[in-house]
């Protein structure tokens, strides 16, 4: 079975809109602070990477916005990894503590170059075996 990867997180007061509620874009930065720390926990740093002349990219990303988040609530972002050909899909939700509801989903679309060239590197295949649901 597909482990999720889960990743605890709470809406700072600087995040709000004029509505009060969390702006649009702040929910790209909840995804993304998720797959990083996804990667820190599978042993990889993203500096190293880079070193070694491996790049993750986001190629596309797709958000459904369900319902909002507020000041000072705590949520989760949750992730699952499906590899297409060269791609990894992250399909990560983030859901409100407090009732467990979903107030945001994306499918974020990486590819990676390594070396110059787009290649899966065997790296992310080997971290994130027990994460990856393969098409």
């Amino acid at each position: 079975m597909q482990k999720v990867f889960e990743h605890a997180m709470k809406v700072r007061s600087y995040e709000l809109d004029a509505q009060g509620v969390v702006n649009n874009a702040n929910y790209m930065h909840y995804f993304e602070v998720a797959r990083h720390e996804m990667m820190e926990a599978c042993g990889l740093s993203f500096g190293k990477l880079t070193d070694e002349g491996i790049f993750p990219m986001v190629r596309r990303a797709n958000i459904q916005y369900k319902h909002s988040l507020r000041d000072h609530d705590l949520f989760v972002c949750r992730i699952r990894i499906q590899r297409e050909g060269v791609r990894y899909i992250f399909l990560q939700e983030i859901i409100k503590t407090s009732d467990n509801r979903l107030c945001a989903k994306a499918e974020i679309e990486v590819a990676c170059l390594v070396k110059g060239k787009v290649a899966p590197p065997e790296i992310f295949d080997n971290a994130f075996s027990q994460y990856i649901e393969w098409k």
